[in-house]
């Protein structure tokens, strides 16, 4: 590692960073709640604030209602840590589900992604904005779809043919989902108790997708 630079404070960004260093660190770091981004060579490690967690663990609520309501098999991945040498990039993201491929990868207890499918939908939440470009990594991962949320605006993204993500109104995962449609649900999260919320958001999913209760 040749170079540091700190950036806002909960970030340290390390340049000319090895695989092998990048891996050492992955060990190291195992036992706390950081985050490392790594593409060729470039290695971010930064820390999570409560909104950042407060508002993933709301979303993932949201996700998994919605596998539950359209009786949907799913495995969850969390924050684990893909990455792949040949690509030279890695990173964990902030929640991950298998849905499509969820047989391919269930009872798993290691995923590797030179054998296993990368998980169908993962989720970016964007409170403090990564310096890298994290899109590209999974691109580069080949994650089907990824949903982005800043605490004011969700956007889902699909990966498109020629290998890069474009943005889409309707759900890849879960068809006829719009991004649009969970963003009242967002709102009311800082208003009402989170129960209370995803209680709301299951009879509208199931009155929406005709499910009977």
């Amino acid at each position: 590692m040749t170079t540091a630079q700190s950036t806002r404070g909960q970030r340290l960004l390390l340049h000319d960073v090895t695989w092998e260093e990048y891996d050492r660190l992955l060990k190291a770091f195992a036992v706390r709640r950081v985050r490392l981004t790594y593409d060729r060579g470039v290695l971010e490690i930064m820390t999570v604030s409560h909104e950042h967690e407060s508002e993933n663990y709301f979303l993932s609520r949201l996700v998994d209602t919605l596998t539950e309501v359209l009786g949907l098999e799913v495995k969850g991945g969390k924050s684990t840590t893909f990455k792949r040498r040949k690509r030279q990039r890695g990173l964990e993201p902030d929640s991950c589900w298998w849905i499509q491929n969820e047989v391919q990868v269930r009872g798993k207890k290691q995923i590797d992604l030179r054998v296993d499918p990368p998980p169908d939908l993962t989720l970016e939440i964007d409170i403090s904005r990564s310096s890298l470009k994290r899109m590209s990594i999974y691109a580069a991962l080949k994650v089907p779809e990824v949903w982005r949320y800043d605490g004011t605006d969700l956007l889902f993204y699909k990966l498109g043919v020629h290998g890069k993500y474009v943005e889409t109104n309707d759900s890849v995962a879960f068809p006829g989902l719009k991004a649009g449609d969970l963003i009242p649900f967002l709102q009311l999260h800082s208003q009402l108790g989170e129960t209370t919320v995803v209680r709301q958001f299951r009879a509208w999913a199931e009155q929406r997708f005709g499910v009977k209760p």
